[in-house]
């Protein structure tokens, strides 16, 4: 094995390796995954000649190279190891200098470490710290309930569906994207990714915000930049230092990652420690209440809270001395510090009271504390007892009362509070580093997600047990002397919590700032987002540089916005659609049971699927349904633009399946009955003639099928090649592809169709039997005219060309047959210009609707549609025109009507000339065909008389070859070919000349004349002449004087569009 290895570092001998046909392929299909697109999970080429040796599979041993031995498959599964992630980004550079491979130590991860522990710490952050106590005080312990109860279940239920799809086969490193991707197809699976980056890099903005919110409200107050000076401009003076700091923290942080992940991963512990030790300290402290409640007094003026950082005692006046003093709280209501001073109406009205701020579990506070207490902005806090109003409440505004800064209501709660459960993908995102990860990933994640239910929902029971009511509705603990409410509960300190959270959310800061890349870098990889593809680069050892970059970008956008509670509610919607994806992915798979469905974790269903499904929408528009429509904006866009560029992947994908059983479906409807008059519409099969090197000879062809179709209903591109199917196979490939290039480069939606055929006659024929499927089968046959007929000496051009014709009518289908296709328009508009139609026999309103029908296409969207009809001598032709016209508008057709009078003139001597010239040369080719086979059977004559001859030579030795050589000399056999065929041919010289032409031919002829003349002369100038085909004649003796006939008829026309209806009705006047 290492002089293998030795020969493959030497170059000549990788470049062998690597130019070997099967090698490119094995590397080049599917998505840049080769694992994916092979039958083997580490597929390698090299071992394939030693796949069989003893002569047991000899009769299998021509299909080794495809199909391999069981026994090889099941020895390369055993070796298979699941790669950490970011080892396949040892980049190009690596390979090119020829390094060896590195061995890759297989990952030792288990679920407790793996799964567990990464899930809780990304659950856990950064809202329940700073905004729990707030969430249960506005709605209440019951209305909070509800809404982590909602949001957990509405995890839960996506990872009992993520379980299902991350245990049905190996879940690449790169965790949700790929169990979408592959499960949802590209389109999907671009579209969620991207949302699932979006959620992550905004995530990363709310725990920067979070961090740097902890550190300027609580650890130090005094480094904030900006100061306001009036209690009104506080609240921007607080954003513009969010945006100032937290811009500095994350140049911090994107620094910090870009320098090396491995310093991230090191303090992922600490991080973690901080978490639990934060939590364990709220319950120890909840414990403590019940002995000894900390000392947190609130002050209050009447029922409203007081801002506690500007005075020292909770009272008006204080007796120092026995003299009465006005205390600091007096001087922020009253004028001076006089005791006869003008003071606020409300602080004469009430007295000042204390109550304190953590009563304790035991103290009753829950029943307060029950129901909600939502209210606008600037409405203060107010304690639920008397007090006595004032007459002015306008005049609170710019005092130390604590106030709502936002207006609250149940549905923004839901918002903010979504994102302190998402994080649940952090173990499946982690699938490249565990043992076993479809063990591990269900157990884990749904333990952390049972676990972390059940600290919020115990978290909200017990903050509204233990916390007095209006200092949980106060935000940032300005009644109890700016401390962290949470903090206020917490033991031994307060500190413990206020140190433990801030390291959590620059933790959580920071795994944001890792992962949001490493996904972006793995979607633009796979190379379904085209304009994404620059951030698949990254540093040699595979960091992710350019995606790093636009991460913190996006994360800059989110931290100017600058409040916490304004960014929860985007990362909400973006992990919504993430998670909905999910339970759609689940059921989708499970309700069409796809045969590769197959999930190891056997505890889903789709009811549960479509419930979380449904929840995620439901919590999408309960919490910002403005958001909600843009993020599904984003993620529509997003899967449009996918599908538009062409996502040339093939996953195996669910979306694949659910596209099939729909069509089955519609299929199936449609086969109950034929259309409506009111919905026919040409269904075109487009029979294409390719030239010797398999391209298509008139590519025009299907730029009218364009202009025709506008994209809708059913278009079949068909074409027969000669031969057997065995010996054609490759070039009947060629050809498909050929049409399929050209489809697209006209714009031409559809499908293609290549048969290969003893004969081309067969082949067609074949073609208008059974193109199409079920109800979605075509009744129009579009063809172009066989231009060549004449000078070609294979009567079957025009033989064939007759055929279809017979055989279009007899499938009841309608004919449309273009002459001098390669002079329709391509892409140009026509400028001004008639399509003319001339309707001489009804045969369903095809004329009608045709013209229509092109003028909904920009190309023809400016000609005109004329109508010219044909009156005999004893019409009525100014009652024809007022029919005509009235018919036009009933059907609702805009165009202008003429009617054409015919007389019966004497049939000219040209034309019977013309007839004569035509029945002549039928006369001739027939005659030449005639003695072509004649010749052909004298041929075989010779032939058998020569075998007849030896074999009587071998049987009779005896016998003289002299004689036989006498049987048929060369002079003999020319004069008796002369004797035979002397009378014949003279005879038939002389009737050629002697000939009168047929009276039928000649009154066909004189239609066809006449009326090229009357079309010539009205409709010369016409962008298009669609014209009704007369049919061919019921015996096929005159077959070739139909196409002489028909010759005549469109003599001197540009563009003519024969058409032929197919015995129904396809346009009508009624609605």
């Amino acid at each position: 094995r290492q002089t293998l290895v030795a020969q493959f570092d030497s170059a000549p001998m990788r470049e062998k390796l690597l130019t070997k046909p099967h090698l490119t392929l094995s590397v080049t299909a599917g998505d840049g995954n080769p694992k994916e697109s092979s039958p083997f999970i580490n597929n390698t080429d090299n071992d394939k000649g030693t796949l069989y040796d003893g002569k047991n599979m000899a009769l299998f041993e021509e299909e080794m190279d495809s199909n391999p031995m069981v026994s090889s498959l099941l020895s390369k599964l055993a070796n298979y190891t699941n790669l950490t992630q970011g080892v396949r980004e040892h980049e190009e550079a690596d390979e090119e200098e020829g390094a060896k491979k590195k061995t890759v130590k297989s990952p030792q991860m288990g679920t407790f470490i793996g799964v567990y522990l990464p899930c809780l710490q990304n659950i856990l952050g950064v809202i329940l710290f700073l905004r729990m106590t707030w969430i249960v005080g506005t709605a209440g312990i019951l209305e909070a309930f509800i809404i982590v109860a909602m949001c957990c279940s509405c995890t839960m239920l996506t990872a009992i569906s993520m379980s299902a799809i991350a245990t049905n086969g190996v879940v690449p490193a790169g965790g949700s994207y790929y169990m979408i991707s592959r499960s949802l197809g590209p389109e999907f699976g671009g579209a969620v990714g991207l949302c699932f980056y979006l959620g992550t890099t905004f995530a990363g903005a709310m725990y920067i915000l979070g961090t740097i919110e902890i550190l300027l409200t609580y650890i130090v107050p005094s480094a904030a930049i900006f100061k306001a000076e009036d209690k009104a401009d506080e609240a921007e003076a607080m954003l513009n230092n969010m945006r100032v700091y937290g811009t500095c923290c994350l140049t911090l942080m994107a620094l910090v990652v870009f320098v090396g992940v491995k310093y991230v991963n090191k303090l992922a512990l600490v991080f973690l420690a901080c978490v639990v030790l934060s939590i364990l300290a709220i319950y120890a402290g909840v414990i403590k209440t019940i002995f000894e409640p900390p000392d947190f007094p609130v002050c209050l003026l009447g029922n409203r809270t007081l801002k506690n950082h500007g005075f020292d005692k909770c009272l008006k006046t204080d007796i120092i001395d026995n003299v009465t003093v006005t205390t600091k709280l007096w001087s922020l209501f009253c004028q001076s510090s006089d005791l006869n001073s003008t003071c606020d109406e409300y602080f004469n009205l009430n007295n000042v009271t204390e109550v304190q701020g953590i009563p304790g579990l035991t103290s009753g506070v829950i029943s307060e504390n029950m129901w909600s207490s939502y209210g606008p902005s600037d409405m203060l806090v107010e304690k639920n007892m008397a007090s006595v109003a004032a007459s002015d409440p306008t005049l609170d505004l710019n005092l130390p009362y604590v106030v709502n800064d936002i207006a609250t209501f149940f549905t923004l709660l839901v918002g903010i509070y979504f994102p302190s459960v998402t994080g649940i993908m952090a173990g499946s995102n982690r699938s490249g580093d565990l043992r076993d990860a479809q063990r591990s990933i269900p157990i884990g994640t749904i333990l952390a997600i049972a676990t972390t239910t059940i600290i919020y929902l115990s978290c909200v029971v017990l903050f509204g047990a233990c916390i007095e009511g209006v200092v949980l509705r106060d935000k940032f603990g300005d009644s109890v002397k700016r401390n962290l409410v949470i903090g206020t509960l917490s033991w031994p300190s307060p500190w413990v919590i206020v140190i433990g959270s801030f390291f959590s959310c620059c933790g959580a800061g920071l795994q944001s700032l890792t992962g949001a890349p490493r996904l972006l870098q793995a979607i633009a990889r796979d190379g379904i987002v085209p304009f994404l593809e620059v951030f698949g680069h990254g540093k040699a050892n595979g960091e992710p540089t350019w995606a790093l970059l636009l991460t913190a970008m996006i994360c800059e956008t989110g931290i100017l916005i600058a409040s916490l509670d304004a960014v929860a509610p985007i990362l909400s919607m973006f992990f919504l659609m993430c998670y909905l994806f999910v339970n759609l992915a689940c059921a989708l798979q499970t309700l069409l049971r796809t045969p590769n469905w197959r999930p190891r974790f056997k505890y889903y269903h789709w009811a549960l699927s479509f419930l979380g499904m449904s929840l995620c929408l439901a919590l999408m528009f309960i919490s910002s349904w403005y958001y909600a429509l843009v993020a599904m904006l984003i993620a529509s866009c997003i899967y449009k633009y996918i599908e538009y560029r062409g996502a040339e992947k093939e996953w195996g994908d669910g979306i694949r399946g659910l596209s099939l059983n729909a069509a089955r479906y519609a299929l199936i409807r449609l086969e109950e009955a034929p259309p409506h008059t009111k919905n026919w519409r040409p269904q075109l099969l487009v029979l294409l003639n390719l030239d010797s090197e398999l391209r298509v000879k008139h590519p025009r062809l299907l730029n009218f099928t364009t202009q025709l179709k506008a994209g809708k209903g059913l278009t079949i591109v068909g074409s027969v090649l000669k031969g057997t199917y065995l010996a054609k196979e490759t070039e009947a490939k060629k050809a498909e592809q050929n049409i399929k290039t050209a489809m697209s480069a006209e714009k031409t939606k559809g499908f293609c169709h290549v048969v290969v055929s003893s004969n081309l006659r067969d082949g067609i024929s074949h073609l208008i039997q059974s193109a199409g499927l079920g109800g979605m089968k075509h009744n129009t046959v579009l063809m172009a005219w066989p231009g060549t007929w004449k000078q070609s000496n294979d009567p079957l051009s025009w033989k064939n060309f007759i055929e279809t014709v017979r055989e279009t009518t007899a499938a009841h289908q309608a004919l449309l047959v273009a002459k001098n296709v390669d002079n329709f328009p391509q892409q140009e508009r026509l400028g001004e210009g008639t399509i003319d139609v001339w309707w001489i026999v009804h045969d369903g309103g095809m004329l009608m609707l045709l013209p229509f029908l092109l003028r909904q296409h920009k190309v023809w969207r400016k000609c005109k549609m004329r109508i010219f009809t044909v009156a005999q001598m004893d019409d009525n032709s100014i009652q024809m025109k007022k029919d005509l016209q009235m018919f036009l508008y009933h059907l609702r057709l805009d165009a202008e009507v003429e009617v054409v009078e015919m007389h019966d003139s004497d049939i000219s001597a040209f034309t019977y000339e013309k007839t004569l010239v035509m029945e002549q040369r039928s006369q001739m080719l027939k005659q030449m065909q005639l003695s072509r086979t004649e010749r052909e059977r004298e041929a075989q004559l010779i032939h058998d008389k020569n075998t007849a001859s030896h074999a009587a030579l071998n049987d009779k030795p005896d016998a003289t070859p002299e004689r036989v050589h006498m049987t048929w000399t060369k002079e003999k056999l020319f004069t008796e070919r002369n004797r035979n065929r002397e009378p014949n041919a003279s005879m038939g010289v002389r009737d050629l000349f002697n000939m009168k032409p047929n009276q039928s031919n000649v009154r066909r002829m004189h239609t066809a004349v006449k009326l090229n003349e009357v079309v010539v002369n009205k409709s010369q100038g016409a962008q298009l002449v669609l014209l009704n085909m007369p049919g061919p004649p019921k015996s096929q003796g005159g077959d070739e004087n139909y196409m002489e006939f028909l010759e005549v008829l469109l003599e001197g026309l540009n563009r003519v569009l024969l058409v032929r209806g197919g015995g129904r009705e396809v346009i009508t006047i009624y609605s």
